[in-house]
């Protein structure tokens, strides 16, 4: 079957991916990526509160005056 990969191959890829990042640098990596995202997460939360809704209603009190 053309394109399904045995047991074999992921072995091999995973032997291979040890022998160029090594068994350190792989835990790291993926400690950054944790908080990369943690840190993407936060700022869309950020994002999503209004900075000042009073401000925001009085100028809209304003206008309809």
């Amino acid at each position: 079957m053309m394109g399904a990969f045995s047991i074999w191959h992921w072995i091999i890829v995973l032997i291979i991916v040890l022998l160029l990042f090594g068994k350190g640098k792989i835990p790291s990596l993926m400690a950054d990526m944790a908080k990369g995202i943690k840190s993407f997460k936060s700022n869309m939360a950020e994002d999503d509160k209004p900075t000042n809704p009073d401000k925001d209603d009085q100028d809209n009190q304003n206008k309809d005056q």
